[in-house]
């Protein structure tokens, strides 16, 4: 006797969000494979959205990553308050 192996996960459509299979349509043991996969990959999320949050909160990193922006920021800033400075000082 062949069987055709159900589907595995589907998407439904308009959103791209997993959907399950119709009940009914899958074996305990493609279930059990399913959860087991899915706990995988809920796994690796976590870990690189750790890891993503470890980085986005370290202040030292941050500052080595967007050096050149603080710096344009810093010389903006430097600017505005020299100017209202030098505005207040006319008057």
């Amino acid at each position: 006797m062949t069987t055709t192996p159900a589907p595995t996960t589907t998407t439904s459509s308009g959103n791209g969000r997993w959907a399950p299979p119709a009940p009914g349509t899958r074996s305990a043991d493609q279930i059990k494979t399913d959860i087991v996969r899915q706990r995988h990959e809920l796994s690796r999320s976590v870990d690189a959205l750790r890891t993503r949050w470890s980085q986005a909160t370290d202040l030292g990193h941050q500052i080595r990553e967007h050096k050149t922006e603080l710096l344009v920021g810093a010389a903006v800033v430097g600017f505005l308050v020299g100017g209202a400075i030098a505005l207040g000082r006319r008057r």
